[in-house]
């Protein structure tokens, strides 16, 4: 997790899911899941490259299906995010 370009993405990621306002308890417990995820590997990130651990990979696999009809600005990121880890071989 070293290129400008995901910790761009996870930026954006973090701030679309602060901006969510409106959620059930089960979109609640997935955000709160993913932002406390991104937040880590963010500050993480200033100081040394970081290696994504599968679950945060599969947790961004769910929330895309799960946020596919109710958020689809949240799924564009989540989408290119993980298109992104994938070109780079994560």
């Amino acid at each position: 997790m070293d290129t400008q370009e995901h910790r761009k993405l996870l930026q954006e990621l973090h701030d679309e899911i602060n901006n969510i306002r409106t959620v059930d308890e089960k979109d609640g417990e997935l955000l709160r899941d993913l932002e406390g995820d991104i937040r880590a590997l963010l500050l993480r990130s200033e100081e040394d490259p970081v290696e994504l651990q599968p679950s945060f990979v599969q947790n961004l696999e769910g929330s895309l299906t799960h946020f596919e009809v109710t958020n689809p600005g949240l799924t564009t990121l989540i989408s290119k995010l993980l298109e992104s880890l994938s070109s780079a071989g994560i």
